[in-house]
């Protein structure tokens, strides 16, 4: 907490998140995950699957051996992004 009691309240919620994969559920999407470093990948993507704490996506390239569910939190932290793929929809 600050000095003042007040603690900052971030704009986007895990609850956020949540409501916008639903959005995006069985469409293409393009994902691209943070690995450190100044390291992306970037791969094209279906969002299969939504469950209480963590989402599934099926990747494009049936030889992607990547992880390919996710947690609400990752999205939150900035390891993973979610974006719709315009082509594709």
């Amino acid at each position: 907490m600050g000095k003042n009691g007040n603690m900052i309240k971030p704009e986007i919620t895990i609850n956020t998140i949540k409501r916008n994969i639903q959005e995006c559920y069985k469409k293409a999407v393009n994902v691209k995950l943070n690995l450190g470093r100044n390291k992306f990948v970037t791969f094209p993507a279906t969002l299969s699957g939504i469950y209480s704490s963590i989402f599934t996506v099926e990747p494009a390239d049936k030889n992607f051996l990547g992880k390919t569910a996710y947690s609400y939190s990752e999205i939150l932290c900035g390891k993973v992004f979610i974006t719709l793929d315009e082509k594709g929809a």
